[in-house]
């Protein structure tokens, strides 16, 4: 705040303390996008500030000259801190929060409902087209949560969760007991499946891996296996639970079946799967297959210490485990011999692919704070002023000795080097900026003219002022600290305790990461299938508030913006 009022009076030439009620709301607007509330009242707010910024920045940083003023901000993975006098580290911690805000209203839609469903996924996709928006325009942040690779990775993650819940709508209202209905959602499992595994495979690539917390790659993994369990189980209940008749459409089964399979077993064709009873091993290998990967996901649960409070995650796991189980009873016979044929991996397919969306809150129409010092096209950083001058003039037979121009502010031309005004030191290119006591920083021609015209006294008092050369005083290369990091690029958000009614009271802490779950919970039906649960009681807690993955940067707190 300081620096502010030093600013306005050295390079405005007007007393900083008349803009104490704009600093104080600047300073608030600020403070407040500390601790945004999780929902679209904060995103907005974060909007809001974010299209403040270009005005603050035109007003007060100089290309040619430091402010002095370090912007800090805390990695989000590293917890590392970095500083810059640069106001795009400012822009790009921001625009990286709204992106975790709208991955955390995701996660807190109720996914139990097909509004809550469209929510997420609006919620996801947002965050996505987010984060890509901030790794194309901020390429040189020194934060790692910015960089290139840290962003790539995180797009994938919201991606993978609006697939996923993408997966839940169309499972939401029970999936039909059908041979094509299965065959399509084994596809669609298997597309989650595919997204999930390149977000693990993201995870554990250097230098990623030794920044990502073990929690979300291992929930990353589980979700790789569960998800294509389930697309086993799919096609093994279609295979085995509606063998093909004579009421039954062939050629459409023959081609949802080829297109299931990426590589037959050789010597065999979909229809000999279809109409020969001795093919069935192959729809047991998928249920084979389904096993095992239930138990692999159960298995990294189980070495996952993190993941011991969700309760609700192993019922699920076991729930799935335990209906591939069922299924392989029911169709195990004693007088078989084993079969070791392997299964043939799904191809992926979905008809509603997730796809990032581009935010339209980034920006909202946002009135200048210091719209008082005039209009920013002229009175800006790149601009230096000569302190205001009084210049008295005697209209002669209401001719002042000089032509005006332009819109707001008027300039002085073509002035009578004779003239009172040019007397008392009007010069030409002067802009006007008061007319006895009406401030015309805003006014145009005809305006300024007026005043001119009705004044009631003999001589009329005018303040001007001269636009100076500006020269560079130093490099223009920004200074940047970043904690013992190398050359790196990012943010976090702290968030706070919202049932602490005091805000003074209020506790920053850092919030926890969590790759957002859920399935449906629907009873099971002649007609339909549903999607393994936990909960008999037809309920479930989806609706909780969960965190996602590291909200972003926050300010240090011995540091202010003036």
């Amino acid at each position: 705040m300081v620096y502010t009022h030093d600013f306005i009076l050295q390079h405005y030439s007007e007393d900083g303390n008349s803009y104490e009620e704009e600093i104080a709301d600047l300073m608030d607007l600020r403070q407040a996008c500390r601790t945004p509330s999780r929902n679209d009242a904060g995103v907005e707010l974060l909007a809001k500030y974010f299209s403040h910024l270009p005005l603050i920045e035109s007003r007060f940083f100089s290309p040619t000259h430091h402010t002095g003023i370090f912007f800090t901000w805390y990695d989000s993975f590293t917890g590392v801190p970095v500083c810059q006098q640069n106001l795009s580290l400012e822009k790009a911690s921001i625009f990286f929060n709204m992106a975790a805000l709208y991955s955390q209203i995701g996660t807190r839609s109720d996914r139990q409902t097909i509004t809550g469903l469209e929510e997420a996924i609006a919620s996801f996709q947002i965050a996505a087209g987010t984060l890509n928006q901030l790794k194309e325009t901020y390429t040189h942040t020194p934060s790692y949560d910015l960089s290139p690779a840290m962003l790539s990775m995180l797009i994938r993650l919201m991606l993978a969760q609006a697939q996923e819940c993408l997966f839940e709508k169309i499972a939401l209202p029970g999936i039909r007991n059908q041979f094509c209905p299965l065959m399509k959602m084994a596809q669609e499992a298997a597309k989650v499946t595919e997204i999930y595994d390149q977000v693990h495979q993201s995870m554990i690539q250097m230098p990623i891996k030794d920044n990502v917390p073990l929690f979300w790659s291992t929930m990353a993994q589980i979700k790789t296996n569960h998800y294509r369990s389930m697309a086993h189980f799919f096609v093994a209940s279609a295979l085995l639970d509606h063998q093909l008749g004579p009421n039954d459409d062939e050629d459409q089964q023959e081609k949802t079946l080829s297109q299931v399979y990426d590589n037959i077993p050789e010597g065999r064709t979909p229809l000999d799967i279809l109409k020969k009873q001795d093919e069935r091993q192959c729809s047991k290998a998928h249920i084979r297959r389904a096993i095992q990967g239930h138990e692999e996901a159960l298995r990294i649960y189980g070495l996952c210490p993190s993941l011991n409070s969700l309760e609700l995650l192993h019922g699920i796991l076991k729930a799935s485990h335990q209906r591939s189980l069922n299924k392989y009873s029911e169709n195990e016979k004693e007088d078989e011999f084993p079969d070791y044929t392997e299964a043939p991996d799904i191809v992926p397919k979905t008809e509603h692919k997730a796809e990032m969306e581009v935010p339209t809150t980034t920006k909202v129409k946002v009135a200048d704070f210091f719209q008082r010092l005039g209009p920013l096209s002229v009175f800006s950083s790149k601009q230096r002023w000569t302190a205001p001058r009084t210049v008295r003039v005697k209209p002669e037979d209401r001719d002042v000795g000089f032509n005006l121009k332009g819109d707001a502010p008027v300039q002085v031309v073509s002035l009578d080097p004779l003239c009172p005004a040019a007397a008392d030191g009007l010069k030409e290119g002067d802009y006007i900026v008061a007319v006895g006591e009406t401030d015309c920083k805003w006014l145009g021609v005809t305006e300024v003219l007026r005043l001119l015209r009705d004044a009631k006294d003999e001589t009329i008092e005018m303040q001007v002022v001269t636009m100076m050369d500006s020269s560079p005083s130093m490099p223009t290369k920004s200074a940047t600290f970043s904690g013992n990091l190398p050359k790196t690029y990012s943010m976090i958000c702290l968030a706070y305790d919202h049932d602490d009614k005091n805000p003074r009271s209020r506790k920053v802490t850092k919030k926890s990461s969590f790759l957002s779950w859920g399935l449906k919970n629907k009873l099971k039906s002649a007609s339909t299938l549903s999607l393994p649960t936990d909960d008999h009681s037809g309920s479930l807690p989806w609706n909780k508030p969960c965190p996602t993955f590291p909200s972003s940067s926050s300010y240090n707190n011995d540091s202010a913006l003036y």
